[in-house]
């Protein structure tokens, strides 16, 4: 055992030497977790962000100019007021995103029990902006109303209040969960393609004839291969994640970051041995590249950070669990969002452990028979 510990050291010292050679791989690895993980942050929004909005302000009364004011920086730039008959000259022109048409005498009516209309006008050619951006201005109104009625004593008259509490990211800020996402999808792609790349560069240089001939196996390889990679993502994504996003991005971090590393060291476990596994497969790195790409696309589109497990078909659902992002995923979120400790994310540390002895196990005997055709 002690032979095999040397080998696998000496190997992966090996490793760091030959990565710090390729200066254009290690140069990506540095911009997957600095200005990778800022620009996916702040320059992706999918919230509404300094969206043009006017206002048609016919009633001109308290209520209107609570609801004007209401509509703020970050969300909205400043309202401006335009006549009713500018509406569809400035939609048309691409002036407003949204124009708010008020009525006259609506607050009159609100006070009486009429229920008034207001008619919110959409440019939906930003189609993301306009479904969330309604959403927004419609939740503006309710509030703004529902504090005027406050303000007047009059509250008894709405037959229901509703209270809403965000848990977790209570300003629904987008940028916190681009920000954790961008690591997450750095660390599923940088790990295969290092650890692929490496196996298969030792083939094309020729370099795996040398090793055949030294006293070591085909686990002391892949082992090697495994942990000196997998250290390099592993200390650049923890630089990644405390730097940039909790410092420079400022989205803070509610659970451990020790415990987000150990997991995070599980789960390169699994994914570096699923690159060697495909690096088994392939003969070049184009092949071996056109192999990982769909297969981190999956991982990365079917691991339930852009849409829940549940909403995808039940056969899916049950295929998809041999996925290690599905289960990273659900660990990253409990811990980084909602403060889980290891009594509750234990379970998905479990499975990934499993799932890299798997993936491990089948490259082994893949990588045996490879270095035997190389003989």
């Amino acid at each position: 055992m002690g032979r095999w510990l040397s080998n696998v050291y000496r190997l992966g010292l090996k490793e760091f030497s030959s990565l710090a050679s390729d200066k254009v791989l290690f140069a990506f690895i540095i911009y997957s977790f600095s200005l990778n993980i800022y620009s996916e942050a702040t320059g992706i929004r999918t919230d509404v962000n300094n969206a043009a909005i006017a206002i048609v302000d016919s009633d001109r009364s308290g209520l209107s100019a609570r609801i004007r004011d209401g509509l703020l920086k970050p969300y909205f730039r400043r309202p401006d007021l335009i006549d009713r008959s500018a509406i569809d000259r400035e939609m048309d022109r691409g002036t407003y995103a949204f124009v708010l048409d008020i009525p006259p005498d609506f607050e009159a009516d609100v006070l009486r029990e009429r229920v008034p209309r207001l008619q919110l006008n959409i440019d939906a050619t930003a189609m993301t902006q306009a479904g969330v951006g309604g959403s927004y201005v419609e939740s503006i109104v309710q509030q703004e109303t529902r504090n005027y009625f406050q303000s007047r004593g009059v509250e008894a008259q709405l037959p229901v209040v509703v209270v809403t509490r965000a848990f977790f990211n209570p300003n629904l800020e987008g940028i916190w969960f681009q920000a954790v996402l961008s690591v997450l999808e750095s660390l599923a792609i940088l790990t295969i393609l290092l650890v692929g790349a490496a196996v298969i560069r030792e083939r094309e240089r020729g370099t795996i004839e040398h090793l055949l001939v030294m006293p070591i196996r085909a686990s002391e390889i892949a082992a090697a291969k495994i942990w000196a990679n997998g250290l390099v993502i592993l200390v650049a994504a923890t630089l990644g994640l405390v730097i940039v996003v909790q410092y420079v991005l400022e989205v803070p971090i509610q659970g451990s970051i020790a415990l987000f590393i150990g997991g995070t060291a599980v789960y390169l476990f699994a994914l570096a041995s699923l690159g060697i596994l495909l690096a088994t497969i392939a003969n070049t790195m184009p092949q071996f590249t056109l192999l990982a790409i769909p297969v981190f696309l999956i991982l990365n589109m079917l691991s339930g950070a852009f849409s829940p497990l549940e909403s995808m078909p039940e056969p899916l659902q049950v295929v998809i669990q041999v996925s290690p992002s599905v289960h990273f995923v659900n660990f990253a979120q409990s811990v980084l969002y909602r403060a889980a400790g290891i009594d509750v994310v234990w379970r998905h540390i479990a499975v990934l452990i499993v799932l890299g002895a798997i993936f491990l196990t089948i490259a082994l005997a893949r990588f045996r028979t490879m270095l035997a055709r190389a003989q």
